[in-house]
């Protein structure tokens, strides 16, 4: 696993390559090194592909909502330095992956598909929607499974952040807890730097 990768990832998801570029720009130099580009967007890969060529020195580029091998394959192509999926991956795709020096990052719930993923090797395990249980549950999991490296994802905001890793996750994703939507729609650079020092704030 890449030592450098963030312990927060900003997920953006439905947003123009300007926008995208917006927020990466307010994030270099920041506690939040990692960018995730989901592949539900308008014209997804052109933009994973822009970002990855313009920010790849200072930050983390990556895919997310990446379900099949061929999505896989074409953000691999884009420049995706690390994929993130709402569901476990194949073994294909895991091993693809490791063979391309990507990290993988697919999505689980329960301690069965959790313990699977990371034995049909996965690097880190995303719990999602972790809202829906406890901050705890990260810690609950791993007691009986062992020291393995989960990510949340779902609700997690700067009131509750701190919170979370304190519940025994490693990392968090996040779509709407560090930025409102409305300023990255408006590219509104000064709010932005503002939302995000406030998040880091409460990150410590």
């Amino acid at each position: 696993m890449d030592a450098s990768f963030g312990l927060v990832t900003q997920i953006l998801r439905g947003y123009t390559y300007e926008q995208v570029r917006t927020v990466a720009s307010v994030l270099v130099g920041s506690k939040v090194r990692n960018v995730e580009i989901t592949l539900n967007s308008d014209d997804p890969y052109t933009t994973l592909n822009k970002i990855s060529a313009e920010f790849s020195n200072s930050l983390h580029i990556g895919a997310g909502t990446v379900l099949t091998s061929d999505a896989l394959k074409r953000a691999a192509d884009a420049g995706a330095t690390f994929v993130l999926s709402p569901t476990m991956m194949t073994k294909e795709m895991l091993d693809f992956c490791k063979e391309s020096e990507i990290l993988s990052i697919p999505g689980a719930f329960t301690p069965s598909e959790i313990r699977q993923c990371f034995l049909d090797g996965a690097d880190i395990v995303k719990v999602f929607p972790a809202n829906e249980v406890s901050h705890t549950y990260a810690a609950k999991v791993l007691e009986p499974l062992g020291a393995y490296p989960l990510m949340a994802v779902g609700g997690v905001t700067a009131s509750n952040v701190k919170e979370v890793f304190l519940g025994g996750y490693s990392y968090v994703g996040t779509a709407g807890g560090i930025f409102k939507k409305k300023d990255i729609i408006e590219m509104n650079v000064k709010a932005l730097k503002e939302e995000l020092q406030v998040f880091e704030e409460n990150l410590g």
